[in-house]
């Protein structure tokens, strides 16, 4: 095993140490698992709270800021933060406009979040709820019931943050976030297996010379396994698995999201080729992102994800964000 780390233990604290370090916009609660913007709770905005498993970097704490999340919860690698930290973070960040929670598809993810929402109304905070469920691979998988929740995070964390920025209510920000993730659909392409710093070893085997077709973040098994492809047959396959299924009638974002270990030099050469596809099959591209977004530690491969989008939604994407992974406008 080699990872720059200490032990496998203490991880997750030693990584939210040097992000409190390196970032001194956000307050960081080491022991408690807590990220807020310092700012928290702004007056009549409603607040925005997201989390997961780690390592999905930068994925929940690196999207907390002015434009994004009001605060995240990290849990330990690949596992659920628990209900406590989800109310502590909706506790931080209440205005008394309300408290939105987005979470992704994960069985975990989902019933600690159902959790928090009530324990929080208990103590009077009013939360709404969103899932995120872009991932078109497949109808069910090993940490779900029904579609797995990817890409279309970042989608629904920047647009809906933007409109709670503005000081639109619970209800509209509620509902915005439910129409990113509607139209939203996402693909993504192991060409590595992924090694988690407790097994230090890869969790699954994928052969020399092959690669896994519609994988999941936590190295969930795909579609299919096929011999290794090229970056133009790797995006012919994943964008039409997209468009087959969302079926646009307008402009969409696209995010091409690295895993983790995939260089932007390769990302952009295959963006390229998602436009092309694209392109192909008469679909306008409204805005492009590529990087690391939503990742799995140390795996290689990317994931590609549209949201067909509106005036409004555009308008939302444009707005001012900063936060440690996002920053654009201001």
């Amino acid at each position: 095993m080699r990872m720059l780390i200490n032990v496998p233990e203490t991880v997750v604290a030693d990584g939210l140490r040097g992000m409190a370090a390196a970032h001194p916009e956000l307050v960081v609660d080491v022991e408690n698992r807590v990220v807020v913007r310092r700012d928290a709770p702004v007056a009549g905005k409603v607040g925005l709270v997201s989390g997961g498993g780690s390592g999905h970097e930068p994925l929940h704490a690196g999207f907390v800021g002015p434009g994004m999340l009001s605060a995240a919860c990290p849990g330990e690698v690949f596992t659920s933060p628990v209900p406590d930290q989800m109310v502590r973070a909706a506790a931080a960040v209440d205005s008394g406009a309300g408290v939105l929670f987005v979470v992704k598809n994960y069985t975990g993810d989902v019933l600690n979040f159902d959790m928090a929402a009530e324990l929080a109304e208990d103590e009077g905070i009013q939360v709404a709820r969103v899932l995120v469920d872009d991932d078109v691979a497949v109808a069910d998988s090993t940490f779900t019931a029904g579609r797995r929740g990817t890409g279309a995070t970042l989608f629904v964390e920047k647009i809906a943050g933007a409109l709670a920025d503005e000081g639109a209510p619970l209800e509209r920000v509620e509902c915005m976030a439910r129409r990113v993730n509607e139209s939203s659909r996402s693909f993504g392409v192991a060409l590595s297996s992924v090694t988690t710093p407790a097994k230090g070893t890869p969790t699954f085997d994928l052969p020399a010379g092959e690669l896994e077709l519609g994988i999941g973040i936590h190295g969930e098994p795909g579609r299919e396994r096929r011999p290794m492809m090229t970056s133009g047959e790797i995006a012919d396959v994943a964008v039409h698995a997209v468009l087959e299924d969302l079926r646009p009638s307008g402009p969409v974002l696209v995010l091409v999201n690295g895993m983790g270990a995939t260089p932007l030099l390769e990302l952009y050469g295959f963006n390229a080729e998602v436009q092309r596809v694209l392109s192909e099959r008469g679909v306008a591209v409204a805005r492009t992102l590529v990087g690391n977004y939503v990742t799995s530690l140390d795996m290689a491969g990317c994931s590609v994800t549209l949201c067909q989008v509106d005036e409004e939604m555009v308008r939302l994407w444009d707005a001012p964000v900063r936060t440690p992974a996002l920053r654009w406008g201001r």
